[in-house]
């Protein structure tokens, strides 16, 4: 047994595997991956469009498509829900051993829709009722839009990722919208909902640390790197501290899931940060890690499996007091990244949609 087996067997957390490629599932490389103890697999806008645009992979069924007349839009969706698919059927196998806890393949909807409620809502429903499948999570970001097509996504019944989370606020607004979508559910075993919350960590360390650069005093430079692990620990308090007492115990008593905290942008952006730290500070049970593959490699070389997530709230929370003492508001500073963040996906989005077009031309 590896560390990604030991991750989930002694501490209780899954790691996923934070990429997709057409070719990982021809090659085995995907199944290799789960046989090593990856539980889950996460996918967006900018690891689409690297896949397509980086490779030929593609290509065959994109001439085909182009053939039929359709649109590039459409062709997009027809070869993100054909990997999608596959993904799904090699993952089924964690799902049903898991008894639905793991096993889940995400696909997120266009971040162009990412501040559009009704557009949100609408292109989930079209995704989740297109591909159809237990072990699928539908992505939706955490915007101001996003959480109300959360809530009502979650009351239809649906599985969700959400994605984009960048502050404590927020994801207080996420864990409510789950909790009234499964109260306005009206199945009467909830046990086929699932959802996991995507809290971004690493981004958070690149905006502080800046921000700590340009401060520059001893107190400030002291306080870089630690930003987003102090603020990923007081999510998982706030975790604990919403999902249990009378209102998550009536939903319980229904076969409702704890909506499990999801540490996305894991991979240090800092080479003088260890490859590691992202994975072995947010250790704990009923959590998920989703990273990408350098960093699985990482981990299973080098490294630790403890609980650490709540091995020292009181200094996460001494973080957040000493940043904010310097005047470093970190609600401003998620409001930048999330805006950052939709931008990047969209521009990934257009990109790949403008090479699928010059590909599609080509062909033509």
């Amino acid at each position: 047994m590896g560390t990604l087996h030991d991750v989930y067997d002694q501490q209780g957390q899954s790691p996923w595997l934070d990429n997709l490629r057409r070719g990982w599932m021809s090659n085995g490389e995907l199944q290799a991956w789960l046989d090593r103890g990856v539980r889950g697999l996460t996918s967006n806008p900018s690891i689409f469009a690297k896949a397509m645009i980086d490779t030929d992979d593609y290509d065959a069924e994109l001439a085909e498509l182009v053939a039929k007349g359709v649109s590039v839009t459409d062709a997009y969706w027809e070869l993100v829900v054909g990997d999608i698919r596959q993904a799904l059927a090699l993952l089924a196998a964690v799902h049903e051993s898991s008894g639905g806890e793991d096993g889940y393949v995400s696909v997120e909807v266009s971040p162009t829709l990412a501040n559009d409620e009704a557009g949100t809502t609408a292109a989930a429903r079209d995704l989740d009722n297109r591909i159809e499948a237990p072990n699928l999570y539908v992505k939706v970001p955490a915007t101001k839009q996003g959480i109300p097509a959360i809530q009502t996504l979650i009351g239809e019944g649906r599985s969700i990722n959400v994605t984009l989370i960048f502050s404590l606020s927020r994801y207080r607004d996420v864990m409510e919208a789950y909790i009234a979508g499964l109260e306005a559910c009206q199945l009467d075993d909830l046990s086929s909902v699932s959802s996991v919350a995507s809290f971004f960590i690493s981004r958070v360390d690149v905006n502080v640390d800046n921000r700590l650069n340009e401060i520059g005093t001893d107190e400030a430079l002291a306080l870089r790197g630690k930003a987003a692990v102090a603020q990923g620990q007081i999510a998982y308090e706030l975790f604990t501290q919403t999902f249990r007492g009378d209102r998550w115990d009536a939903l319980a008593a229904r076969g409702a899931r704890l909506q499990r905290p999801l540490w996305a942008s894991t991979s240090t952006k800092d080479p003088a940060y260890p490859d590691t730290l992202y994975v072995d500070t947010l250790i704990g049970p009923n959590t998920v890690n989703t990273l990408p593959d350098k960093t699985l490699l990482a981990f299973e070389d080098h490294g630790t499996v403890a609980r650490t997530i709540d091995a020292n709230v009181a200094n996460a929370h001494q973080v957040v007091a000493d940043l904010a003492a310097l005047g470093i508001d970190l609600e401003e500073v998620a409001d930048q990244l999330e805006d950052e963040g939709v931008a990047s996906f969209a521009q990934a989005f257009e990109d790949v949609l403008a090479t699928l077009a010059s590909r599609a031309a080509e062909m033509g």
